[in-house]
């Protein structure tokens, strides 16, 4: 596999605000392939990017944030996309449902973006990609969604009669920007303190309408909450985490607004020390103690380490 161009490293530097992966001035990309459909929802479409290459390619796939109301897969860094090319790995980039608090709610858009995966892995011979290498990251709620798809068991349906449900949903490797290692607010409480546990996308995620609801599920709920959150499917065999927070690593304030502090250092200190007691790979960097590296650079170069891994 080829070495990132230097050039192209340093056109990464300053992107990791989860937020707005995009940084300004960066010209866009346009998709070998663009709107692909991977599902009957209107929102269930891709891009592709293909790298040039004689050989398949591996995949990394991005996963857009937005609280899981918003965010557009436009969103993706062009800086990442060119240096993935430029690497001989090919990139994809979703959409994926958003939650109503009614018929839409968790873990919907993780199911859609595994839906997705495995759409990618049948298209392997067509377009020219290899199914035993694929990555995915994603900032905020896309990062949570990797880290699902990264840790959740192979959701992959042998006997199903469509083709496109017996792929795997396996990746090799995960990245991750200011990525909830939970989705329980009792948990998120208890983790970060603050009203982070209160933020309005894990209310209307769940269909909940009061405070005392979150806090006091019933046993179909607390099911709910553990199958949405990445933590509770980590088991020693599942793929290896590259994480960026850039949130400060404070207690949050009594006057905190709700919601505030969702991005919070201690999901990835948890992971962390979840991972290593796992003896899983992983990287943790606080963007406040990282300066003059580029973590967004040292992400694609961790995926072209574990894609070089497979046999």
């Amino acid at each position: 596999m080829k070495t990132i161009p230097t050039f192209l490293i340093v056109l990464l530097v300053g992107t990791m605000d989860v937020s707005a992966e995009t940084p300004k001035g960066t010209k866009s990309i346009e998709p070998t392939k663009s709107d692909v459909a991977y599902g009957p929802h209107e929102r269930n479409i891709l891009d592709f990017y293909r790298a040039e290459s004689d050989k398949p390619t591996p995949l990394v796939i991005y996963i857009h944030g937005g609280g899981f109301v918003g965010g557009d897969k436009k969103s993706i860094n062009p800086a990442m996309v060119q240096a993935a090319r430029k690497a001989g790995i090919s990139v994809a980039s979703l959409h994926y449902r958003f939650v109503n608090g009614e018929d839409v709610i968790f873990p919907r858009p993780q199911l859609d973006c595994a839906r997705a995966l495995q759409f990618l892995r049948s298209k392997a011979d067509e377009w020219n990609i290899d199914p035993k290498r694929f990555a995915c990251y994603g900032g905020s709620a896309g990062a949570g969604i990797s880290m699902w798809l990264g840790f959740h068991d192979d959701l992959a349906d042998p006997a199903s009669t469509d083709p496109i449900a017996r792929q795997s949903t396996r990746v090799v490797a995960i990245g991750t920007m200011g990525g909830q290692s939970t989705y329980d607010p009792i948990k998120i409480k208890e983790l970060i303190g603050g009203r982070a546990w209160e933020h309005p996308s894990i209310f209307k995620a769940y269909g909940l309408k009061t405070a005392d609801e979150a806090l006091h599920p019933t046993p179909e709920k607390q099911k709910l909450y553990d199958e949405s959150s990445a933590i509770t499917h980590l088991t020693k065999d599942d793929a290896p985490l590259y994480m960026v927070y850039s949130e400060a690593d404070i207690v949050p304030p009594a006057d905190a607004k709700p919601g505030a502090f969702i991005h919070h250092p201690n999901f990835g200190k948890q992971l962390k020390k979840a991972m290593d007691e796992l003896t899983i790979e992983n990287v943790y960097v606080h963007t406040a103690e990282a300066k003059g590296t580029n973590p967004q650079a040292e992400m694609l170069q961790f995926f072209e380490k574990a894609f070089e891994n497979v046999k």
